[in-house]
């Protein structure tokens, strides 16, 4: 989409009162390109003055556009936890300190955390998506790993529901005379979007495919390395419907079906076309 733009708006390059730069980011599952383009340059030499960015979305429909100011996408951060016990036998395991059912308290215990820690208006989310431990049947091990994602749009509350699972950690892992290890790796902020420059891909989307296909998207807890662009300078990150139903495009986004409606990438591309054509026309 990006690419067929670029080539778009060259031609038109007369109507536009100032130049378009084209950010082919690399690595957004992780580690995330955009931080490394920012730090090499890519919003100076010409300065940027804002933002616009697109996704393809199977939970939308082709045809709709999703779009709302405000943050749009959570920020995102990585859970490792260490628990640090006494080996022995299975058939002894008195004589040891089991770390697997101390990390299955944990795991339970930062349920909630959520859920009776967090004001329920806002939103947050904890998730222990791996763990290892032992290798044999009958063997208690020695240490047990955790890994997790947090998810919310506010900084403050990911800093403080941070303190709140170290808290829980320590005092799971003392009650059964185990340790523990811990570290929260922020990947990105909240990916939050400018009031005007959502107003004007609001515009110029409507003009594509009429006002009523163009959708006050709800939040999602997803998270996009497209937030460090925006902070730096006003945006708007987009969502294109690109499921089809008659054409069994339903599957959602990372699983081994998913696949979309190509159709989209024209609504898309066009989108963008109007919104920058839109925005220098201001100038």
């Amino acid at each position: 989409m990006v690419l067929m733009a670029a080539r778009l708006l060259a031609q038109r390059k007369d109507r536009l009162a100032g130049q378009v730069k084209f950010m082919f980011q690399p690595a957004e599952e992780g580690p995330g390109g955009a931080g490394p383009m920012i730090e090499e340059g890519v919003l100076e030499a010409p300065h940027v003055d804002a933002a616009l960015a697109i996704h393809v979305w199977n939970d939308l429909p082709l045809g709709t556009i999703g779009v709302r100011p405000g943050p749009i996408m959570a920020s995102a951060g990585e859970l490792y936890f260490t628990i640090i016990g006494k080996g022995g036998h299975g058939a002894a395991p008195h004589q040891a300190v089991d770390p697997v059912v101390t990390a299955a308290q944990l795991i339970l215990a930062l349920q909630t955390v959520v859920s009776r820690q967090v004001d329920p208006i806002k939103s947050a989310v904890i998730t222990i998506a791996s763990i290892h431990a032992g290798k044999v049947f009958n063997i208690i091990p020695n240490e047990v790993e955790l890994l997790g994602t947090l998810r919310s749009f506010d900084a403050e509350l990911r800093d403080t529901i941070v303190e709140q699972i170290e808290r829980v950690a320590r005092g799971v892992t003392e009650a059964m005379g185990a340790s523990y290890r811990f570290e929260h790796r922020s990947l990105y902020p909240a990916t939050v979007n400018d009031a005007a420059m959502a107003a004007l891909v609001k515009e110029a989307a409507a003009t594509v495919v009429g006002p009523e296909r163009v959708i006050h998207h709800d939040q999602s807890m997803g998270a996009e390395d497209m937030s460090l662009v925006l902070e730096q300078v006003p945006g708007c990150y987009f969502l294109i419907g690109s499921s089809n139903v008659d054409r069994g495009l339903t599957n959602p986004h990372h699983g081994p079906l998913f696949d979309f409606d190509e159709d989209a990438l024209v609504v898309g591309t066009e989108v963008i076309v109007r919104a920058v054509e839109r925005y220098l026309g201001q100038g």
